[in-house]
């Protein structure tokens, strides 16, 4: 592996996809959202009738799923799993990006039925290096021996608050209070699952975004890879 993997972790609304992916432009790197692969497990398994508990259904859903990753990281392309779409793969870019999508995820990710599968993926995903790869176990599970590993927080209300920002430009009315009670049991599901929990590595960069702009945060990301990486980042 010539070029590292970068791992970026954290808790949704910490602002990991938008710093992820403007870091990996400025590194040239390939971007990963690991978290859209599990939000498109829970909305294909939602559509089958599947209860999200029922890890043979899951087994069954995940054994021959596929993705691919378009216009740098986002468009979610799958295939398999009863996605339909046949060859080309059918676009979930836009059923996943919604609040319920992101609740079916946090559920289905804690079967370990689901995340044994896509790890397995992501790892493939990332085997050649040049990657930026976010998600909640990258620099603890995927890739523990990634050279650059960052985690990204920010304080409860400021994560409540960019979320309803977010799903608001997409033109979703968000009660902003009911938004923070789910983040807040989506923590919770995401730090005690006995599989894969959410927490930083030992060696990661923790930081902290509340009064950062994205700017500076990526600036600060970027930083920190090139100290941890200085012979294989261009």
């Amino acid at each position: 592996m010539t070029r590292p993997v970068v791992a970026i972790d954290g808790p949704a609304g910490a602002g990991k996809t938008s710093a992820s992916r403007a870091l990996a432009r400025r590194l040239g790197f390939a971007h990963v959202d690991t978290g859209a692969m599990y939000r498109a497990v829970g909305v294909l398994a939602e559509e089958q009738g599947m209860a999200l508990d029922d890890d043979a259904a899951l087994g069954r859903l995940v054994a021959d799923l596929t993705f691919e990753l378009a216009e740098g990281g986002q468009r979610l392309l799958v295939r398999g799993g009863g996605a339909g779409a046949g060859a080309v793969g059918r676009d979930l870019s836009d059923a996943i990006r919604g609040a319920h999508a992101g609740e079916l995820a946090s559920k289905v990710s804690t079967r370990p039925v689901v995340r044994e599968r896509l790890v397995a993926l992501q790892r493939l995903l990332g085997a050649g290096g040049g990657i930026v790869m976010e998600g909640r176990d990258i620099g603890t599970v995927v890739f523990p021996d990634a050279a650059a590993k960052l985690y990204l927080t920010a304080d409860p209300a400021e994560r409540a608050r960019r979320r309803a920002a977010e799903l608001r430009a997409r033109g979703t009315d968000v009660d902003e209070q009911a938004l923070a009670r789910e983040l807040a049991r989506r923590d919770e599901r995401d730090k005690s699952r006995a599989h894969s929990p959410l927490r930083p590595a030992p060696d990661a960069i923790v930081l902290d975004t509340t009064e950062l702009t994205l700017d500076a945060v990526v600036d600060a990301m970027e930083s920190a890879v090139r100290a941890r990486c200085p012979r294989t980042v261009p």
